[in-house]
């Protein structure tokens, strides 16, 4: 093999669709204004008490440009287009043009943790209650993780490697991580790096509460009469995560690529860290989170103190918000009572596989800014009291550099630090 060239990796554009909005620029302005995006489910029926969700407002597949009726039957996994219409937007965002040169350097990498489940549930129902042959000849392709990567492809005219990385929750980080380390090494110049899931159907939301995951609301509870209250990471009264839609996906670019193509950088991919738990598939494992916190340092070649700010993964269960916060401790010791720490699940809560490409997005334009989102929704808790959550507005920040957390199901961690330009 070649030996790596060893390049300098930008994030230059970036797109999303939450449940605050079904672009990146309606998301960003709700997130600044302190806005959550959650509702009452009306995707499907629920019996389910955790039905308080993260739906994408206005988002209707059929209305986009690139959709025509026959598309919109054979590919009913909702994660196909969603992705399509997100890295359609991160490249109008990055100005970059996919041609007869940039498009054979392009590679697209989009993790999902759940996949097609809708388009499965489509079919199970048809094959029960219409016959085998009623199911889709569609089926398989809306199930293949890597076909989300492959439809944008065929929409955008990127030729370079495709495929989805599989971490989880943490999906998204390492969609970016694995992009970055494919752009250094000299494998492609561009990268659309990201996370999908479209995860609002009866069984996905019951499964999560039957393994007590989600939140379920009853009349006492302060998000029973107002939804928006129901996702407050580090909160005295979080009772677990709100779950979500939404896509999200960053546009990475070589240093050498940034002024022949009129490139504007917006952060730099500085350090990656990615570790396995080998201890249990829920449960967060302190030490080696802390491992893949200290990696990413490490790889950024910096220390501890330069981190003025943490991205938290922050999901809202009590267990992991109080490791998170075990692990950071054990990182910046004293210094974290200095460092702010906030969770934009707080506003969009958990997008599952999208999750951590939407955070980083929301960080990058937040430091680009010289703003930290908040921790909305946020009533102290007296046993996190020497963190600092950004509680319910934005702050004014200058900042240089930040550590941005995922963590997912099977034991998977991945955290990056991006640095600001």
């Amino acid at each position: 093999m070649k030996a790596p060239k060893n390049r300098r990796v930008f994030v230059v554009g970036y797109g999303a669709a939450t449940p605050l909005g079904n672009t990146f620029d309606k998301t960003w302005e709700r997130a600044v204004d302190g806005q959550a995006g959650f509702r009452r489910l009306t995707r499907c029926h629920t019996d389910s008490r955790a039905n308080v969700v993260g739906e994408i407002p206005d988002w209707d597949p059929t209305a986009l440009d690139f959709i025509d009726r026959k598309e919109a039957y054979n590919w009913n996994a909702d994660y196909v287009f969603l992705t399509m219409a997100v890295c359609k937007e991160a490249l109008s965002n990055a100005g970059l043009e996919i041609d007869n040169e940039t498009g054979p350097r392009t590679a697209c990498l989009v993790g999902s943790a759940l996949n097609g489940t809708d388009a499965f549930r489509i079919a199970m129902d048809r094959y029960v209650n219409q016959g085998p042959l009623k199911v889709s000849p569609y089926l398989l392709p809306n199930l293949c993780a890597n076909l989300p990567s492959g439809k944008a492809g065929m929409l955008l005219g990127f030729t370079g490697p495709i495929f989805s990385p599989q971490g989880a929750c943490a999906s998204g980080n390492h969609a970016i991580g694995i992009g970055a380390r494919m752009i250094r090494d000299g494998d492609c110049d561009f990268v659309l790096a990201g996370g999908v899931d479209t995860c609002l159907i009866p069984e996905i939301i019951q499964g999560f509460a039957n393994m007590m995951a989600t939140i379920r609301i009853g009349p006492n509870d302060r998000a029973y009469d107002d939804p928006t209250q129901a996702s407050r990471p580090f909160s005295i009264d979080r009772k677990g995560i709100v779950l979500s839609e939404g896509a999200g996906v960053v546009v990475l670019a070589a240093e050498d690529r940034l002024s022949n193509y009129g490139l504007t950088p917006k952060a730099e991919v500085m350090g990656v860290g990615w570790t396995s738990d080998a201890f249990h598939f829920t449960v967060p494992n302190a030490e080696t989170i802390v491992r893949a916190i200290r990696q990413a340092i490490d790889d950024a070649g910096i220390q501890p103190h330069d981190i003025h700010y943490v991205n938290a993964h922050g999901t809202s269960t009590p267990k992991g918000d109080a490791t998170e916060v075990e692990c950071l401790r054990t990182v910046f010791g004293d210094a974290l009572e200095n460092i702010p720490v906030s969770s934009n699940k707080s506003q969009i809560g958990h997008t599952l596989g999208a999750s951590a490409a939407i955070e980083a997005a929301l960080g990058i334009e937040a430091m680009q800014q010289g703003l930290i989102l908040p921790t909305v929704n946020h009533i102290p808790d007296p046993e996190l009291a020497d963190v600092d959550v950004v509680p319910n507005q934005a702050r004014k920040q200058q900042y240089e550099f930040f550590l941005s957390n995922a963590f997912g199901f099977g034991g998977t961690n991945c955290c990056i630090i991006f640095k600001g330009v």
